[in-house]
């Protein structure tokens, strides 16, 4: 937008400056404009792609996270499978020991393996339990995703409308706006670039409207108020820093950036 003005050995009078100022703060104002119907979309696209991804990775960690309890589930089976053998194989042996303390201690072994079993089928209980806590999570989460991803695409395309409407506009404007700063002065651009960073509407040239400067709405006094109309010299108005033109040149230079992007727009 601000572009670095070039010098020239033309003196430039001080209406011309004026005058430039004011198109290129016309120029800029019409791409702001054109940027706010965009308004919080590109952010709200740019949060949403957040959230998408997020859930993603969410989803990614719930699977592996159920895999593992689901090898877990797998792992207590095969134990309790194992259980049941040994306690067959230590039955069988018991119908041929030859005295009490082998039996008895086969039957520890029986015992010991039905408390395994015992334990193994509650940890899968406990397991199965965390499965289906996970799956419904998962379901809340995969619904959320399903219902961003819907936002997305409506976003999505809002946005590219409005870029498609736009699109030519704004790149007629930015190429006016950069012509118009080639022939302002590099410390007038300065001055403009800096004002505009300090107001919230950007408005760093406004002309004077009923008396009183365009952004600030306070009365200026009637000599003032001649040397702005005379464009003399470059005024500024002593409340907001904004430079002042009179009404009649902001009226001209109005008319002249809207036939130049009209032309720009329709070529």
């Amino acid at each position: 937008m601000a572009k670095k003005a070039k010098t020239s050995t033309k003196e430039i009078s001080v209406e011309d400056k004026l005058r430039a100022l004011y198109r290129l703060q016309l120029i800029d104002s019409a791409i702001d404009k054109i940027r706010t119907v965009r308004g919080e979309l590109p952010l709200e696209v740019e949060d949403l792609n957040d959230d998408i991804a997020g859930l993603e990775t969410r989803l990614n960690n719930f699977q592996t996270e159920l895999g593992e309890l689901e090898t877990k589930v797998s792992e207590r089976k095969n134990a309790i499978i194992d259980s049941k053998e040994l306690i067959k194989k230590y039955e069988e042996q018991q119908k041929n020991v030859r005295n009490n303390r082998e039996f008895d201690s086969l039957s520890k072994e029986i015992e010991y393996q039905s408390l395994e079993i015992q334990l193994s089928e509650k940890r899968m209980k406990e397991f199965n339990a965390q499965i289906e806590q996970k799956k419904e999570v998962m379901n809340e989460a995969e619904a959320a995703l399903n219902e961003r991803k819907k936002d997305l695409d409506h976003k999505n395309a809002e946005l590219n409308d409005i870029i498609k409407e736009t699109e030519k506009e704004e790149k007629a404007l930015l190429a006016a706006s950069a012509e118009a700063a080639e022939s302002i002065e590099e410390r007038l651009m300065k001055a403009y670039a800096r004002i505009r960073g300090s107001v919230k509407n950007g408005l760093a040239v406004v002309p004077v409207e009923r008396g009183s400067s365009g952004g600030s709405f306070i009365k200026i006094p009637p000599q003032r108020q001649l040397d702005i109309s005379a464009r003399k010299k470059v005024i500024t108005d002593e409340h907001s820093g904004r430079i002042l033109v009179d009404a009649d040149l902001a009226v001209e230079e109005a008319e002249k950036v809207k036939e130049l992007t009209q032309k720009a727009i329709i070529g």
